[in-house]
């Protein structure tokens, strides 16, 4: 019987599934559009990229925490889910700057404050006595 825990345990087959599982569900809408963009394909890449390692992190986090059911795996896997959501704020902006923003507030530091947010809950994590 195929059970969701079998891939958690085989981190090499989650990672090839979260791989495939982003570039498929970015390339129609964003990767395809700048193939020949030279370095901006690069930068949006390297979203990509920080999405994709965010998502398999989070997956394990949250596994983790389905486990041991402890504050700090709570704030690990919290904070790696609220980087996904950075990363994709930063990637919006990378591919489609300006049209996005919010008045005064570009989507830019959007992103980064939602890093910072990311940057706290890691260091709360990290400094909680469980």
């Amino acid at each position: 019987m195929f059970r969701p825990e079998s891939i958690v345990e085989k981190k090499s087959t989650l990672f090839s599934i979260v791989v495939a599982g982003v570039i498929a569900i970015l390339a129609m809408p964003i990767i395809i559009p700048h193939l020949l963009h030279g370095y901006h394909l690069a930068h949006i890449f390297l979203h990509v990229g920080g999405i994709t390692l965010a998502v398999f992190i989070s997956v394990l986090a949250g596994f983790a925490y389905s486990r041991l059911r402890t504050k700090r795996l709570l704030l690990s896997a919290t904070a790696f889910t609220n980087f996904i959501a950075a990363e994709i704020v930063l990637l919006v902006d990378a591919t489609w700057p300006t049209i996005f923003d919010l008045k005064e507030l570009s989507l830019s530091e959007v992103g980064h404050l939602l890093t910072f947010v990311t940057l706290g809950l890691l260091a709360l994590g990290v400094f909680r006595n469980d």
